[in-house]
Protein backbone atom coordinates (compact mmCIF):
# COMPACT_ATOMS: atom_id res chain seq x y z
CA UNK A 1 0.00 0.00 0.00
CA UNK A 2 1.50 3.61 -1.10
CA UNK A 3 2.13 5.52 1.67
CA UNK A 4 0.65 9.02 2.50
CA UNK A 5 3.44 11.48 3.37
CA UNK A 6 2.84 15.29 5.05
CA UNK A 7 4.96 18.32 5.63
CA UNK A 8 6.13 16.40 8.87
CA UNK A 9 7.37 13.66 6.96
CA UNK A 10 9.20 15.37 4.82
CA UNK A 11 10.74 18.02 7.18
CA UNK A 12 12.11 14.40 9.04
CA UNK A 13 13.69 13.67 6.58
CA UNK A 14 15.56 16.19 5.79
CA UNK A 15 16.65 17.11 9.48
CA UNK A 16 18.19 13.36 9.27
CA UNK A 17 20.08 14.17 5.87
CA UNK A 18 21.22 17.50 6.75
CA UNK A 19 22.51 16.29 10.18
CA UNK A 20 25.14 14.44 8.12
CA UNK A 21 23.33 10.54 7.94
CA UNK A 22 23.70 8.95 4.12
CA UNK A 23 20.84 8.75 2.76
CA UNK A 24 20.83 4.94 2.57
CA UNK A 25 20.76 4.98 6.45
CA UNK A 26 18.01 7.62 6.31
CA UNK A 27 16.15 5.32 4.35
CA UNK A 28 16.59 2.07 6.72
CA UNK A 29 16.20 3.93 9.86
CA UNK A 30 12.78 5.96 9.08
CA UNK A 31 11.60 2.90 6.85
CA UNK A 32 11.42 4.44 3.70
CA UNK A 33 12.46 3.22 0.41
CA UNK A 34 15.96 4.52 -1.00
CA UNK A 35 14.08 6.78 -3.99
CA UNK A 36 11.52 8.40 -1.79
CA UNK A 37 14.80 9.94 0.05
CA UNK A 38 16.22 10.46 -2.64
CA UNK A 39 13.18 12.61 -4.27
CA UNK A 40 12.83 14.96 -1.06
CA UNK A 41 16.78 15.40 -0.76
CA UNK A 42 17.91 16.52 -4.22
CA UNK A 43 15.26 19.70 -3.68
CA UNK A 44 17.64 20.47 -1.11
CA UNK A 45 20.20 20.02 -2.67
CA UNK A 46 19.53 21.84 -5.67
CA UNK A 47 18.34 24.71 -3.00
CA UNK A 48 22.51 25.03 -2.35
CA UNK A 49 22.18 22.83 1.28
CA UNK A 50 25.04 20.93 1.96
CA UNK A 51 24.82 18.35 5.10
CA UNK A 52 26.82 19.66 8.26
CA UNK A 53 26.05 23.09 7.10
CA UNK A 54 24.71 25.69 9.46
CA UNK A 55 21.65 24.63 11.87
CA UNK A 56 18.22 25.44 9.88
CA UNK A 57 14.81 25.40 12.40
CA UNK A 58 12.15 22.65 11.89
CA UNK A 59 10.19 25.84 11.06
CA UNK A 60 12.32 27.39 8.39
CA UNK A 61 12.23 23.25 6.71
CA UNK A 62 8.76 23.00 7.26
CA UNK A 63 7.97 26.23 5.39
CA UNK A 64 10.38 25.33 2.33
CA UNK A 65 8.80 22.09 1.88
CA UNK A 66 5.60 24.24 1.22
CA UNK A 67 7.82 25.86 -1.33
CA UNK A 68 9.37 22.63 -2.55
CA UNK A 69 5.88 20.33 -2.69
CA UNK A 70 3.12 22.29 -3.05
CA UNK A 71 1.13 19.42 -3.10
CA UNK A 72 1.58 18.61 0.14
CA UNK A 73 -0.12 21.44 1.28
CA UNK A 74 -3.68 20.08 0.19
CA UNK A 75 -3.61 16.37 0.11
CA UNK A 76 -5.62 16.14 -3.29
CA UNK A 77 -3.09 18.27 -5.59
CA UNK A 78 -0.87 15.31 -5.87
CA UNK A 79 -3.08 14.60 -8.53
CA UNK A 80 -1.57 15.60 -11.67
CA UNK A 81 -5.01 17.07 -12.94
CA UNK A 82 -4.93 19.11 -9.80
CA UNK A 83 -1.25 20.39 -10.32
CA UNK A 84 -2.42 21.45 -13.75
CA UNK A 85 -5.08 23.64 -12.15
CA UNK A 86 -2.77 25.19 -9.30
CA UNK A 87 -1.02 27.97 -11.01
CA UNK A 88 -4.72 29.43 -12.30
CA UNK A 89 -5.70 29.55 -8.77
CA UNK A 90 -6.50 33.51 -8.45
CA UNK A 91 -8.06 33.77 -11.94
CA UNK A 92 -10.11 30.88 -11.44
CA UNK A 93 -11.31 32.99 -7.95
CA UNK A 94 -11.78 36.09 -10.10
CA UNK A 95 -13.89 34.68 -12.74
CA UNK A 96 -15.91 33.04 -10.38
CA UNK A 97 -17.28 36.41 -9.15
CA UNK A 98 -18.91 36.94 -12.17
CA UNK A 99 -19.14 34.05 -14.42
CA UNK A 100 -20.38 30.09 -14.07
CA UNK A 101 -17.94 27.31 -13.40
CA UNK A 102 -18.76 26.01 -16.70
CA UNK A 103 -17.76 29.26 -18.74
CA UNK A 104 -14.69 29.42 -16.38
CA UNK A 105 -13.75 25.86 -17.89
CA UNK A 106 -14.22 26.91 -21.11
CA UNK A 107 -12.33 30.16 -21.29
CA UNK A 108 -9.66 28.66 -19.35
CA UNK A 109 -9.42 25.97 -21.91
CA UNK A 110 -9.74 28.27 -25.02
CA UNK A 111 -7.29 31.32 -23.84
CA UNK A 112 -4.67 29.49 -21.30
CA UNK A 113 -4.73 26.12 -22.63
CA UNK A 114 -5.91 24.40 -19.42
CA UNK A 115 -5.31 20.39 -20.17
CA UNK A 116 -8.11 19.38 -17.25
CA UNK A 117 -11.66 18.45 -17.67
CA UNK A 118 -14.99 20.16 -16.22
CA UNK A 119 -15.47 17.53 -13.43
CA UNK A 120 -11.49 17.93 -12.46
CA UNK A 121 -11.96 21.34 -12.55
CA UNK A 122 -14.99 21.57 -10.48
CA UNK A 123 -13.82 19.07 -7.96
CA UNK A 124 -9.98 21.19 -7.59
CA UNK A 125 -12.76 24.56 -6.83
CA UNK A 126 -14.54 22.49 -4.22
CA UNK A 127 -11.02 21.46 -2.80
CA UNK A 128 -9.25 24.45 -3.10
CA UNK A 129 -11.91 27.57 -3.58
CA UNK A 130 -14.83 26.01 -1.37
CA UNK A 131 -16.25 29.55 -0.92
CA UNK A 132 -16.24 30.62 -4.52
CA UNK A 133 -17.50 27.43 -5.41
CA UNK A 134 -20.88 28.31 -2.38
CA UNK A 135 -21.20 31.57 -3.86
CA UNK A 136 -22.17 29.62 -7.22
CA UNK A 137 -24.41 27.81 -5.92
CA UNK A 138 -26.46 30.49 -3.96
CA UNK A 139 -30.01 30.51 -5.11
CA UNK A 140 -31.93 33.56 -3.49
CA UNK A 141 -35.44 32.61 -2.87
CA UNK A 142 -37.78 34.18 -4.65
CA UNK A 143 -41.62 35.76 -3.76
CA UNK A 144 -44.24 33.84 -4.34
CA UNK A 145 -46.07 35.31 -7.65
CA UNK A 146 -49.23 36.41 -7.05
CA UNK A 147 -53.02 34.87 -7.68
CA UNK A 148 -52.97 34.12 -11.68
CA UNK A 149 -49.85 35.80 -12.23
CA UNK A 150 -47.58 32.14 -13.49
CA UNK A 151 -48.17 28.83 -14.18
CA UNK A 152 -44.89 26.23 -15.26
CA UNK A 153 -45.57 23.65 -17.74
CA UNK A 154 -43.08 20.34 -18.24
CA UNK A 155 -43.01 17.06 -19.45
CA UNK A 156 -42.49 13.84 -17.07
CA UNK A 157 -41.81 10.51 -18.00
CA UNK A 158 -43.87 7.53 -16.14
CA UNK A 159 -43.07 4.74 -17.18
CA UNK A 160 -43.78 1.39 -19.40
CA UNK A 161 -47.25 1.05 -20.22
CA UNK A 162 -49.26 -2.01 -22.74
CA UNK A 163 -50.88 0.23 -25.86
CA UNK A 164 -53.53 -1.84 -27.14
CA UNK A 165 -53.87 0.26 -30.60
CA UNK A 166 -50.45 -0.52 -31.06
CA UNK A 167 -50.20 -3.58 -29.36
CA UNK A 168 -46.89 -3.22 -27.81
CA UNK A 169 -45.28 -1.71 -24.79
CA UNK A 170 -44.87 2.26 -25.19
CA UNK A 171 -43.10 4.99 -23.06
CA UNK A 172 -46.10 6.81 -20.98
CA UNK A 173 -44.93 10.40 -20.32
CA UNK A 174 -47.60 13.00 -18.42
CA UNK A 175 -47.64 16.56 -19.31
CA UNK A 176 -47.94 18.84 -15.86
CA UNK A 177 -49.44 22.17 -15.65
CA UNK A 178 -48.57 24.01 -12.06
CA UNK A 179 -50.07 27.12 -11.00
CA UNK A 180 -47.16 28.64 -9.24
CA UNK A 181 -49.89 30.48 -6.76
CA UNK A 182 -51.87 27.76 -5.49
CA UNK A 183 -49.98 24.83 -6.63
CA UNK A 184 -53.00 23.12 -7.98
CA UNK A 185 -51.45 20.46 -10.91
CA UNK A 186 -53.25 19.53 -14.00
CA UNK A 187 -51.96 16.78 -15.06
CA UNK A 188 -52.23 15.26 -19.15
CA UNK A 189 -51.05 11.55 -20.12
CA UNK A 190 -49.86 11.00 -23.32
CA UNK A 191 -47.38 8.54 -25.71
CA UNK A 192 -46.83 11.70 -28.19
CA UNK A 193 -45.24 14.71 -27.58
CA UNK A 194 -44.98 17.07 -30.45
CA UNK A 195 -46.28 19.92 -31.07
CA UNK A 196 -50.17 19.79 -32.00
CA UNK A 197 -50.38 17.25 -28.43
CA UNK A 198 -48.17 19.94 -26.91
CA UNK A 199 -50.90 22.78 -28.14
CA UNK A 200 -53.87 20.46 -26.79
CA UNK A 201 -52.49 19.48 -23.30
CA UNK A 202 -52.61 23.49 -22.73
CA UNK A 203 -55.80 23.75 -24.19
CA UNK A 204 -57.04 20.70 -22.15
CA UNK A 205 -55.61 22.56 -19.01
CA UNK A 206 -57.19 25.67 -19.55
CA UNK A 207 -60.66 24.14 -20.12
CA UNK A 208 -59.94 22.09 -16.16
CA UNK A 209 -58.44 25.62 -14.63
CA UNK A 210 -61.57 27.70 -16.19
CA UNK A 211 -58.64 29.91 -17.49
CA UNK A 212 -55.03 30.41 -17.65
CA UNK A 213 -52.45 32.28 -15.47
CA UNK A 214 -50.83 35.63 -17.70
CA UNK A 215 -47.23 34.21 -17.89
CA UNK A 216 -46.58 30.56 -18.56
CA UNK A 217 -42.98 29.27 -17.95
CA UNK A 218 -41.95 26.66 -20.14
CA UNK A 219 -38.46 24.25 -20.91
CA UNK A 220 -36.74 25.23 -24.47
CA UNK A 221 -37.98 21.83 -25.87
CA UNK A 222 -38.29 22.19 -29.91
CA UNK A 223 -42.17 21.34 -29.14
CA UNK A 224 -43.07 25.07 -27.65
CA UNK A 225 -39.69 27.45 -28.19
CA UNK A 226 -37.51 27.00 -31.69
CA UNK A 227 -34.99 28.66 -30.95
CA UNK A 228 -33.61 29.59 -27.42
CA UNK A 229 -32.83 32.97 -26.24
CA UNK A 230 -33.30 34.92 -23.27
CA UNK A 231 -33.73 37.89 -24.64
CA UNK A 232 -35.72 36.98 -28.07
CA UNK A 233 -36.35 33.36 -28.06
CA UNK A 234 -38.55 32.10 -31.58
CA UNK A 235 -41.86 30.36 -30.43
CA UNK A 236 -43.14 27.69 -32.39
CA UNK A 237 -45.91 29.13 -34.41
CA UNK A 238 -48.71 26.83 -33.64
CA UNK A 239 -47.71 27.78 -29.87
CA UNK A 240 -47.95 31.40 -30.53
CA UNK A 241 -50.86 31.34 -32.28
CA UNK A 242 -52.22 29.40 -28.89
CA UNK A 243 -50.79 32.18 -26.46
CA UNK A 244 -52.91 35.17 -28.84
CA UNK A 245 -55.55 33.45 -29.19
CA UNK A 246 -55.75 33.08 -24.97
CA UNK A 247 -54.21 36.57 -24.45
CA UNK A 248 -51.12 34.74 -22.05
CA UNK A 249 -47.70 35.31 -22.26
CA UNK A 250 -45.15 32.51 -22.56
CA UNK A 251 -41.81 33.40 -20.68
CA UNK A 252 -39.51 30.35 -21.85
CA UNK A 253 -37.01 29.40 -18.95
CA UNK A 254 -33.01 29.87 -19.37
CA UNK A 255 -30.98 27.02 -20.57
CA UNK A 256 -30.35 24.04 -18.30
CA UNK A 257 -31.75 26.50 -15.49
CA UNK A 258 -34.25 23.84 -13.75
CA UNK A 259 -35.14 25.95 -10.94
CA UNK A 260 -36.31 28.88 -12.71
CA UNK A 261 -39.72 26.52 -12.69
CA UNK A 262 -38.78 24.36 -9.50
CA UNK A 263 -43.06 24.00 -8.75
CA UNK A 264 -43.30 21.99 -12.00
CA UNK A 265 -39.65 20.12 -11.82
CA UNK A 266 -40.55 18.49 -7.79
CA UNK A 267 -43.96 17.41 -9.09
CA UNK A 268 -42.77 15.24 -11.60
CA UNK A 269 -41.55 12.69 -9.02
CA UNK A 270 -44.92 12.97 -6.88
CA UNK A 271 -47.30 12.45 -10.11
CA UNK A 272 -44.62 9.39 -11.08
CA UNK A 273 -45.09 7.55 -7.64
CA UNK A 274 -49.01 8.58 -6.56
CA UNK A 275 -50.79 8.17 -10.17
CA UNK A 276 -48.80 5.73 -11.88
CA UNK A 277 -46.17 3.06 -9.96
CA UNK A 278 -48.57 0.04 -9.05
CA UNK A 279 -51.42 0.89 -11.25
CA UNK A 280 -53.46 -0.41 -14.50
CA UNK A 281 -55.28 1.22 -17.55
CA UNK A 282 -56.96 -0.55 -20.12
CA UNK A 283 -55.73 2.44 -22.27
CA UNK A 284 -54.95 6.14 -23.07
CA UNK A 285 -58.02 6.95 -22.96
CA UNK A 286 -58.57 5.60 -18.79
CA UNK A 287 -55.36 7.19 -17.65
CA UNK A 288 -56.46 10.51 -18.54
CA UNK A 289 -59.37 10.50 -16.93
CA UNK A 290 -57.95 8.77 -14.05
CA UNK A 291 -55.06 11.61 -14.01
CA UNK A 292 -57.87 13.98 -14.46
CA UNK A 293 -59.44 12.47 -11.25
CA UNK A 294 -55.94 12.18 -9.62
CA UNK A 295 -55.06 15.94 -10.04
CA UNK A 296 -58.63 17.43 -8.03
CA UNK A 297 -59.03 14.26 -5.51
CA UNK A 298 -55.74 13.60 -4.74
CA UNK A 299 -52.59 16.02 -5.53
CA UNK A 300 -56.04 18.68 -4.65
CA UNK A 301 -56.01 17.60 -1.40
CA UNK A 302 -52.44 16.84 -0.61
CA UNK A 303 -50.50 18.53 2.55
CA UNK A 304 -48.54 21.31 1.01
CA UNK A 305 -46.09 22.65 3.23
CA UNK A 306 -45.54 25.53 1.44
CA UNK A 307 -49.02 26.78 1.77
CA UNK A 308 -49.05 25.77 5.16
CA UNK A 309 -50.48 22.83 4.90
CA UNK A 310 -53.98 24.16 3.06
CA UNK A 311 -54.61 22.03 0.41
CA UNK A 312 -53.81 23.21 -3.11
CA UNK A 313 -57.14 23.02 -4.47
CA UNK A 314 -59.11 25.03 -1.41
CA UNK A 315 -56.68 27.58 -1.94
CA UNK A 316 -57.16 27.72 -5.83
CA UNK A 317 -60.90 27.79 -5.11
CA UNK A 318 -60.36 30.57 -2.72
CA UNK A 319 -57.86 32.92 -3.83
CA UNK A 320 -56.64 32.00 -7.73
CA UNK A 321 -59.33 30.82 -9.50
CA UNK A 322 -60.92 34.35 -10.22
CA UNK A 323 -57.69 35.49 -11.12
CA UNK A 324 -56.99 33.99 -13.91
CA UNK A 325 -56.98 34.89 -17.66
CA UNK A 326 -60.85 33.57 -18.71
CA UNK A 327 -61.34 31.92 -21.70
CA UNK A 328 -62.61 33.21 -25.14
CA UNK A 329 -65.81 32.50 -25.99
CA UNK A 330 -64.75 31.13 -29.57
CA UNK A 331 -62.57 27.43 -29.07
CA UNK A 332 -59.13 27.29 -30.96
CA UNK A 333 -58.68 25.51 -33.72
CA UNK A 334 -55.58 22.94 -33.25
CA UNK A 335 -53.44 23.48 -36.31
CA UNK A 336 -49.84 22.26 -37.32
CA UNK A 337 -47.04 24.24 -39.14
CA UNK A 338 -44.48 23.23 -41.22
CA UNK A 339 -41.99 24.06 -44.12
CA UNK A 340 -41.10 22.61 -47.36
CA UNK A 341 -39.73 23.16 -50.89
CA UNK A 342 -42.04 23.02 -53.85
CA UNK A 343 -40.88 20.75 -56.60
CA UNK A 344 -40.69 20.97 -60.34
CA UNK A 345 -44.10 19.15 -60.07
CA UNK A 346 -45.78 21.71 -58.35
CA UNK A 347 -46.04 20.09 -55.04
CA UNK A 348 -45.66 19.93 -51.09
CA UNK A 349 -45.72 16.85 -48.98
CA UNK A 350 -47.56 18.01 -45.80
CA UNK A 351 -48.14 15.21 -43.63
CA UNK A 352 -48.78 11.92 -45.87
CA UNK A 353 -49.96 14.30 -49.17
CA UNK A 354 -48.66 15.91 -51.92
CA UNK A 355 -50.57 19.21 -51.87
CA UNK A 356 -50.38 21.75 -55.46
CA UNK A 357 -49.10 24.96 -55.31
CA UNK A 358 -49.23 27.80 -57.99
CA UNK A 359 -46.16 27.06 -61.08
CA UNK A 360 -44.80 30.19 -59.96
CA UNK A 361 -43.02 29.42 -56.15
CA UNK A 362 -41.49 26.28 -57.66
CA UNK A 363 -38.13 26.21 -56.18
CA UNK A 364 -39.01 28.29 -53.09
CA UNK A 365 -39.78 27.54 -49.64
CA UNK A 366 -43.05 27.65 -48.36
CA UNK A 367 -44.80 27.47 -45.37
CA UNK A 368 -48.00 25.00 -44.42
CA UNK A 369 -50.78 25.37 -42.05
CA UNK A 370 -52.78 22.86 -41.83
CA UNK A 371 -55.88 22.14 -39.30
CA UNK A 372 -58.51 19.71 -39.19
CA UNK A 373 -60.26 20.66 -42.70
CA UNK A 374 -57.86 22.98 -44.61
CA UNK A 375 -54.20 23.23 -45.21
CA UNK A 376 -53.42 26.95 -46.11
CA UNK A 377 -49.75 27.79 -47.86
CA UNK A 378 -47.81 30.55 -47.37
CA UNK A 379 -44.93 32.00 -49.38
CA UNK A 380 -43.18 34.98 -47.77
CA UNK A 381 -46.31 35.54 -45.46
CA UNK A 382 -48.68 35.91 -48.00
CA UNK A 383 -51.28 33.38 -48.49
CA UNK A 384 -51.31 31.48 -52.29
CA UNK A 385 -53.28 28.50 -51.76
CA UNK A 386 -55.74 26.93 -49.85
CA UNK A 387 -56.63 23.17 -49.96
CA UNK A 388 -59.60 20.68 -47.86
CA UNK A 389 -57.72 18.46 -45.83
CA UNK A 390 -56.89 14.79 -47.61
CA UNK A 391 -56.01 12.12 -45.55
CA UNK A 392 -53.44 11.14 -47.66
CA UNK A 393 -52.57 11.00 -51.83
CA UNK A 394 -52.49 13.62 -53.34
CA UNK A 395 -54.49 16.98 -53.91
CA UNK A 396 -53.67 18.68 -57.12
CA UNK A 397 -55.43 21.86 -58.84
CA UNK A 398 -54.49 21.66 -62.37
CA UNK A 399 -54.79 25.21 -62.11
CA UNK A 400 -51.68 25.75 -60.67
CA UNK A 401 -49.74 24.78 -63.73
CA UNK A 402 -49.13 26.45 -66.43
CA UNK A 403 -51.89 26.84 -68.85
CA UNK A 404 -50.08 24.69 -71.88
CA UNK A 405 -48.63 22.04 -69.79
CA UNK A 406 -51.93 20.67 -68.31
CA UNK A 407 -54.34 21.44 -71.02
CA UNK A 408 -54.82 17.57 -71.70
CA UNK A 409 -55.40 16.50 -68.51
CA UNK A 410 -57.59 19.25 -68.68
CA UNK A 411 -59.95 18.68 -71.46
CA UNK A 412 -61.93 15.58 -69.75
CA UNK A 413 -64.86 14.27 -71.01
CA UNK A 414 -67.01 16.33 -69.10
CA UNK A 415 -64.99 19.66 -70.31
CA UNK A 416 -65.29 18.32 -74.19
CA UNK A 417 -68.69 17.56 -74.33
CA UNK A 418 -69.13 20.75 -72.44
CA UNK A 419 -67.29 22.68 -74.86
CA UNK A 420 -69.23 20.57 -77.90
CA UNK A 421 -71.97 21.82 -76.67
CA UNK A 422 -70.90 25.82 -76.75
CA UNK A 423 -69.30 25.02 -80.49
CA UNK A 424 -73.39 23.91 -81.96
CA UNK A 425 -75.82 21.03 -81.61
CA UNK A 426 -73.49 19.26 -84.80
CA UNK A 427 -70.32 19.30 -83.08
CA UNK A 428 -72.11 18.47 -79.99
CA UNK A 429 -73.42 15.34 -81.75
CA UNK A 430 -70.00 14.44 -83.25
CA UNK A 431 -68.14 14.36 -79.46
CA UNK A 432 -71.00 12.81 -78.25
CA UNK A 433 -71.07 9.21 -80.59
CA UNK A 434 -67.16 9.70 -79.90
CA UNK A 435 -67.35 9.57 -76.56
CA UNK A 436 -70.07 7.14 -76.62
CA UNK A 437 -68.29 3.61 -76.32
CA UNK A 438 -64.65 3.33 -75.12
CA UNK A 439 -64.33 6.47 -73.51
CA UNK A 440 -60.92 6.81 -73.12
CA UNK A 441 -59.37 5.22 -76.43
CA UNK A 442 -61.41 7.93 -78.17
CA UNK A 443 -61.11 11.17 -75.73
CA UNK A 444 -57.74 12.42 -78.13
CA UNK A 445 -60.10 12.28 -81.30
CA UNK A 446 -62.69 14.27 -79.30
CA UNK A 447 -60.05 16.70 -78.45
CA UNK A 448 -58.73 17.23 -81.49
CA UNK A 449 -62.20 17.86 -83.18
CA UNK A 450 -62.50 20.98 -80.59
CA UNK A 451 -58.79 21.80 -80.39
CA UNK A 452 -60.08 22.80 -84.73
CA UNK A 453 -62.19 25.69 -83.40
CA UNK A 454 -58.84 27.53 -82.81
CA UNK A 455 -57.90 27.16 -85.96
CA UNK A 456 -61.01 27.18 -88.61
CA UNK A 457 -63.27 29.31 -86.04
CA UNK A 458 -66.35 27.79 -84.05
CA UNK A 459 -69.05 28.42 -87.07
CA UNK A 460 -66.61 26.55 -89.30
CA UNK A 461 -66.24 23.50 -87.20
CA UNK A 462 -70.03 23.09 -86.43
CA UNK A 463 -70.97 23.11 -90.11
CA UNK A 464 -67.95 20.51 -90.83
CA UNK A 465 -69.07 18.46 -87.72
CA UNK A 466 -72.66 18.53 -89.33
CA UNK A 467 -71.41 17.70 -92.83
CA UNK A 468 -69.32 14.57 -91.45
CA UNK A 469 -72.27 13.24 -89.16
CA UNK A 470 -74.63 13.71 -92.71
CA UNK A 471 -71.97 12.05 -94.46
CA UNK A 472 -71.88 8.98 -91.51
CA UNK A 473 -68.38 9.82 -90.41
CA UNK A 474 -68.05 11.50 -87.51
CA UNK A 475 -64.49 10.97 -87.39
CA UNK A 476 -61.37 13.33 -86.60
CA UNK A 477 -59.76 13.06 -90.57
CA UNK A 478 -63.62 13.01 -92.00
CA UNK A 479 -64.04 16.67 -90.04
CA UNK A 480 -60.37 18.49 -90.72
CA UNK A 481 -60.43 17.36 -94.07
CA UNK A 482 -63.47 19.44 -94.79
CA UNK A 483 -61.85 22.60 -93.40
CA UNK A 484 -58.64 21.60 -95.25
CA UNK A 485 -60.70 21.54 -98.58
CA UNK A 486 -63.28 24.45 -97.66
CA UNK A 487 -65.84 21.71 -98.31
CA UNK A 488 -68.27 21.87 -95.52
CA UNK A 489 -70.87 24.22 -96.76
CA UNK A 490 -70.80 22.57 -100.15
CA UNK A 491 -73.55 19.57 -100.59
CA UNK A 492 -72.65 15.55 -100.44
CA UNK A 493 -72.14 14.02 -103.60
CA UNK A 494 -74.46 11.18 -104.72
CA UNK A 495 -73.57 7.58 -103.30
CA UNK A 496 -71.99 5.74 -106.03
CA UNK A 497 -71.55 1.78 -104.27
CA UNK A 498 -68.19 2.83 -102.84
CA UNK A 499 -67.48 3.96 -99.21
CA UNK A 500 -67.85 8.07 -100.76
CA UNK A 501 -67.19 9.09 -97.25
CA UNK A 502 -63.60 8.63 -97.13
CA UNK A 503 -63.14 11.63 -100.46
CA UNK A 504 -64.38 14.05 -98.05
CA UNK A 505 -61.20 13.76 -95.81
CA UNK A 506 -59.74 16.40 -98.93
CA UNK A 507 -56.52 16.68 -100.77
CA UNK A 508 -53.70 15.65 -98.54
CA UNK A 509 -55.48 15.42 -95.60
CA UNK A 510 -53.56 11.92 -95.09
CA UNK A 511 -50.63 13.77 -94.99
CA UNK A 512 -51.26 15.66 -92.16
CA UNK A 513 -50.69 14.60 -87.99
CA UNK A 514 -53.59 12.61 -86.90
CA UNK A 515 -53.69 13.57 -83.83
CA UNK A 516 -54.30 16.93 -82.44
CA UNK A 517 -52.07 19.80 -82.07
Amino acid sequence: MRRSFNVIDIVEVLEHWYAGRPKAQVSASLGLDRKTVRKYVRRAEEAGFVPGGAPVMTETWAVLVRQWFPELVVPGLRSKAFAICEPHRETIGEMLKTNHLSTVHQRLRDEAGLATSESTLRRYVALRLPDELKAERATPLRDDPAPGEEGQVDYGRLGMVFDPETSRRRALWAFLFVLACSRHLFVRPTFVMDQVEWVAAHVAAAEFFGGLPTRIVLDNLADGVLRADIYDPKLNRTYGEWAHHYGVLIDPARRAKPKDKARCERMVPYVRESLFKGREQPDLRGWRAEAKRWSTDVAGARHCRALEGAPPYTVFLAAEQDALVPLPPAPFELSRWSSAKVHDDCHIKVGKTLYSVPWRHIGDRVEARATSTTVAIYAKGELVKTHVVKPKGRQTDYGDYPPDKVAFFQRTPTWCRRRAGEVGPGCAAVVAELLEVNVLHRLRSAQGILSLADRYGPERLEAACAKAAEVGDPSYRTVKGLLLAGAETRAAPEPTGADTPALLHGPGAFDEDEAAS
